[in-house]
């Protein structure tokens, strides 16, 4: 494996990623593309919306024409984790519940590109749009299909996937945090000791949770409304083994009145397919506490890709670790105040 200041030559040739590379791969899986390749938004992977020549399914349907390939971060997945990944959509797909699963080729879902050494995966293009508010009626009936997902999600093990606990969310994010030593030194004392002080207070509230299959990053972004056929989810890339109140309070992620009772009206549509079980609900803040650490820890560890220090400029600033800090010091207030919940 070659190295250089730009990493290993696995992390480069993903970075290099183009058109030619990506029409190459898909013609590798026995597609005849027409050269049209748009590159889709995508911070973790490498996506691309390509048409074919040939349809995939209908004629008559535009969407028919294109695929949308995924191409894995190297290093992010094992392969045993992405096939975990694309067994949830399948069962997902096969219980009837609306999700964006794999199309599989020859019999597979997740194919080898030798050239770059990158696992890549192909999607059907699915219409629709991201939801910017939703009415009562549309709230449980997401309910009511986010509460089937959860009952495909205990059906089985994911024994590959992160389990979202304290320990690995936090800990290990804080941990490399400080490794990285990408906190500034006059804030970074402050940062580590409210983070060890919030995870190691909610350590106990996971104890005895239930925890299965879910999405894991279950907001707005990732569901799909379409006009007749409602809403489907998509982009599980983050799927993980974690308490059921992880998706339901990304769906629905304020604390103002408002956003109680639109989640009571989410869980109880949730509650027609499936039973929630409410004790979770003193999770919120902890979970909205942990994804604030990873959430650094992620871009500390993509920095070394250009497109997260274009999105992200202000990460290495004083002023982001003010904030994060900033943060974490009112989670730990709203923590150890339940009565919101």
């Amino acid at each position: 494996m070659s190295q250089s200041m730009w990493g290993n030559s696995e992390t480069q040739y993903f970075f290099g990623l183009g058109p030619d590379q990506v029409l190459d791969a898909i013609d590798l899986l026995g597609f005849k593309t027409t050269g049209r390749c748009l590159t889709l938004n995508s911070m973790e992977n490498r996506v691309y919306e390509i048409e074919l020549e040939d349809s995939i399914g209908d004629p008559n349907n535009p969407s028919d024409q294109f695929v949308v390939a995924k191409f894995y971060r190297p290093g992010r997945w094992s392969k045993e984790q992405i096939l975990e990944e694309h067994g949830f959509l399948f069962d997902l797909i096969e219980n009837e519940i609306p999700a964006i699963a794999p199309l599989k080729v020859k019999g597979e879902s997740l194919h080898w590109l030798e050239d770059g050494q990158l696992w890549y995966t192909l999607f059907p293009r699915r219409g629709g749009r991201n939801p910017d508010e939703m009415n009562e009626e549309q709230t449980e009936q997401l309910g009511r299909l986010l509460g089937r997902m959860h009952l495909v999600g205990k059906s089985k093990t994911a024994s590959h996937r992160l389990s979202l606990t304290p320990q690995v969310y936090g800990e290990l994010n804080l941990n490399y945090l400080l490794e990285a030593q990408c906190i500034p030194g006059h804030i970074e004392d402050d940062y580590k000791k409210q983070a060890q002080q919030i995870i190691q207070h909610i350590i106990p509230l996971f104890e005895g949770v239930t925890t299965q299959r879910i999405h894991g990053d279950c907001h707005w972004g990732n569901i799909l409304w379409h006009h007749q056929n409602g809403p489907s989810f998509l982009d599980f890339d983050d799927m993980v083994v974690g308490p059921a109140v992880q998706d339901i309070w990304l769906i629905i992620a304020g604390r103002d009145q408002e956003a109680r009772i639109q989640r009571e009206i989410l869980i109880e549509g949730y509650n027609t397919m499936n039973s929630f079980d409410r004790r979770q609900l003193i999770l919120i803040e902890p979970l909205r506490t942990l994804r604030f650490i990873h959430f650094s820890a992620w871009i500390s560890r993509r920095w070394e890709d250009p497109s997260f220090k274009n999105a992200f400029p202000q990460f290495d600033s004083e002023h982001y670790w003010q904030i994060q800090l900033k943060d974490l010091q009112e989670q730990w207030l709203l923590i150890k105040d339940a009565e919101h919940y």
